[in-house]
Parts: C-alpha cells; structure tokens; sequence
C-alpha cells in the first residue's frame, strides 16, 4: 500500500524512490510484522488463556512428559502470525498484483479452516477437532480455485507446467491436471507443516528458514536479468512475494518469542495449516513446486514418517516408529525435547542450502 500511495510522488519527493526496490520493502515487511507481533502478543496471548480454560486438549496417548509440561497451554498462535503478517504485506507489498492477493486468499482461507478445527477443539475439549475429510474438502476447494487463477496469470508455456530443479529447460506438461497438482502441492505442505507442529519450536524456525528461501526465490524469478542469468523461468510480478515471504518471516520471529520453550502459546491448526497453505502457493506461482519439497524436507519427513507408520501398523501390525510423526518418535527414545527441536533445525538448515543450490546447479 505504501509502494502505490508514495511511489508515484518519487519525482517530487526523491526519498520516496525507495519504495521502489523490493529488498527495501521486504525489509520493511519483515521488521514491521515482528513488531505487530511483540506488540500484540502479550494481549492475544492473555485474551486467549482467558476464552481457553485449561489451554489445548493434550492427546492421552502421546508422550506422557507432554500432560505434565503443556497443560494449559493456549492454542491458536497462529492468529499472531497471521494478523502480523497480512497486515505488513498490504502495508508495504504492491496492492495492484494480483499473485500478493492470491497468496494472502490461500493463507487467510487455511487459517480459517485451522481456527475452526483449533476452535471444535478447545470448546469441545477435545483433540480431534473438524473431521479430518471435511478438512481435506475445504482445503481442496481453496487449492483447487487458488491453483485455476495462478494457471490463468502465469507467461505463456508456463501455465500448465512444472519446472524440475537441476534441469534448466525441462518442463512437466500437466495439461489440465496441472490445477490437480498445484493444489496437491499446497494441501500437501499445509498437512505437512501441521504435521510438524508438535514441540515447542519446532515447526515455526523451518518454516521461517523456507520462507527466507522462497523470498529470495521470489525475487530472482520475478526480475528478468537475475532469471536470465540463473536461467531459471521468468515469471512477471512474482517478485512482489518476497514482500510476502518477508512478513511471515518476521511473524515467525515474533511467534518464536512466545513460543520458545516453556511455550506461552501454541500455534495450532490456525497457524501450521495457513503457513504450509501459504509456502505452497508461492512454490507455484515460483514455478518452485519441486524445491518446496527439498527446502522443506523436513516437513516432507515428518509425513512420510505418519504413512509409513499407518501402512507397516495396516499391513503387518506393526508400528516402524515407536510414534509418529518422527519427532515423538525420538521423544519416545529418551531425547530431550530441545535436542529434537534444535537438531531438526540443523536438518532444516541443510535442506534450505540444498534448496537455494538448485538455482545455480543447472
């Protein structure tokens, strides 16, 4: 909103030239949503304690140190997260693109599914929430619109595609099912995320090393010159996501300040929904729908973690994992909890760099 109001006022007022550069905005982007976050956190986090008597409904067959530890902690953070976010990317993003708008659209829908589910919940006080088939359904719905109107936007050749990471030429033709595929990616890492969302910490810092990747991913593949020079494919007015990228980084910032453990908060399905929703929707529209999968490896780990469990317990009877997903597993075998977290995000880390060498790697 600032970059439409001040812009065009830059030959009068030359300060104003900086609103043209995106690096400066999403910086922007990033410092506004932390504050947002610090200022109204302590409040979100009061007022919820308050509406959640007795916090998030702790599952009985989980680990047992969780009954003890994280009783009567509140759920949806990720209202935190969300509020910060969406405000600091209208604030300082070009309000005229419609790729922003899309992004914004699939975050806010996923978090209203999660709030609902988050919502069943606390009131019902009990953990399983919205049906998990009426979850998958409104979020198919999302991705299957989301993904129709960013095929509709993309450059000619790139509409119906999906590039693979290595390979500078090489493009997946989907045809139709491309609507089919994007909205499996951003289900899929929606799910992912939540997934994910078990420890205090743990889900939160990867997605905000994924979203730094994919800002700058953002920015190269919406500039002509940096996309010509890592032939990567040139996507018009996707740049505006970094500013995007930008504010769920700082929200992530500010949401870790309450949650790092002891947690004040939870993110719940409020928030793990909305931003695995939201790095799927910029992976499409990116045209980095494979490297979302490596970049959030970690997250790709974590579920495929659940199916190997649910399929080897269907089959034979047997569980893989002592618990899944992974990190309850690790739980279950005596590891301290910030020794799971902090090694996953040392894992995070190293995928995020396997990530970003794909852009050069051609």
């Amino acid at each position: 909103m600032l970059y439409n109001l001040l812009f065009p006022f830059a030959e009068q007022i030359s300060v104003f030239n900086v609103f043209r550069y995106l690096t400066f905005r999403t910086g922007g982007a990033v410092i506004t949503s932390l504050i947002i976050s610090f200022v109204i956190g302590p409040y979100l986090i009061r007022h919820l304690q308050i509406k959640q008597k007795g916090g998030q409904p702790i599952r009985i067959d989980g680990p047992e140190g969780h009954i003890l530890s994280k009783q009567g902690t509140p759920t949806m953070g990720g209202l935190l997260i969300l509020i910060a976010s969406i405000f600091s990317t209208i604030l300082w993003a070009d309000i005229s693109n419609k790729f922003v708008w899309i992004a914004l659209g699939v975050t806010a829908a996923y978090g209203a599914i999660g709030f609902a589910d988050d919502y069943l919940k606390v009131s019902k006080r009990n953990h399983k929430g919205l049906s998990g088939k009426l979850k998958l359904v409104f979020q198919l719905v999302v991705a299957i619109g989301a993904g129709y109107l960013i095929s509709s936007m993309l450059p000619e050749g790139l509409q119906t595609t999906i590039a693979v990471p290595f390979f500078k030429d090489t493009l997946l033709e989907f045809g139709f099912l491309f609507i089919v595929a994007s909205a499996f990616v951003m289900v899929g890492a929606s799910n992912a995320v939540n997934l994910t969302d078990g420890l205090d910490g743990l889900a939160i810092v990867p997605v905000m090393i994924a979203a730094g990747v994919f800002a700058l991913i953002s920015y190269l593949v919406g500039n002509a010159v940096f996309s010509g020079y890592l032939q990567i494919h040139f996507v018009p007015g996707s740049g505006e996501l970094a500013v995007f990228c930008g504010s769920l980084v700082g929200g992530g910032l500010g949401f870790l300040w309450f949650n790092a453990p002891p947690a004040r908060i939870f993110m719940g399905d409020t928030g793990s929904l909305a931003l695995g929703g939201a790095l799927g929707a910029v992976s499409v529209i990116t045209k980095h729908e494979l490297v979302l999968a490596i970049v959030g490896g970690l997250f790709v780990l974590e579920t495929v973690s659940v199916i190997v469990q649910v399929i080897s317990f269907k089959l034979t009877g047997k569980r893989v994992f002592a618990m899944a997903p992974l990190h309850h597993h690790f739980e279950k075998k005596g590891w301290a909890e910030p020794t799971i977290v902090i090694r996953f995000w040392i894992i995070a880390s190293i995928l995020a760099l396997i990530g970003l060498s794909t852009l050069k790697l051609r």
